[in-house]
């Protein structure tokens, strides 16, 4: 979502290349390089989107509403699919660091029982609870760990196993 368009009707493709003559290279790079909340407001950088956002820049809230929207959007059809939510676990960049993108995702969230605690979002450890008291669903921040994950992959490979 930082660079790329994410759903995009087939037929804005053949557009694309009829009517402006974009070859397919070009549209392609388009679509990965030069679109998502970069394509709204100039950069790809959740913080500084978050904090023009916040001095009133148009552009930068319009990409954190789009950013929002279709991040809560994918949040609800994966919690249709699994008949509900029982916790909902902030990770990666955004998800561990911007307390402001976590808030703004729950506060669209209630209907699946998400709340967020505005102290325990605000910080804390890389791994802990925010969710309100008393919410159906629990609310986490996890930190991603890739590399962990990388080196048990690589070990487990070396390892023949």
């Amino acid at each position: 979502m930082a660079t790329r368009a994410g759903d995009v009707d087939p037929g804005m493709l053949l557009w694309l290349q009829e009517r402006l003559g974009a070859s397919a290279p070009e549209v392609a790079a388009a679509l990965t390089k030069r679109s998502g909340v970069l394509g709204l407001c100039g950069t790809a950088d959740m913080k500084e989107v978050v904090a023009r956002a916040a001095a009133d820049d148009a552009d930068a809230a319009l990409a954190l509403d789009v950013y929002v929207h279709r991040l809560r959007g994918s949040i609800a059809r994966m919690a249709a699919a699994l008949n509900g939510l029982d916790v909902l676990v902030f990770t990666g960049g955004i998800g561990e660091n911007s307390s402001a993108v976590r808030r703004l995702a729950a506060d669209g969230l209630g209907f699946l029982g998400v709340a967020v605690d505005p102290e325990l979002n605000a910080s804390g450890p890389d791994d802990r609870e925010i969710g309100a008291a008393g919410a159906p669903a629990r609310v986490l921040v996890v930190a991603a760990r890739e590399d962990v994950e990388i080196a048990r992959e690589t070990r487990a490979v070396v390892r023949g196993a």
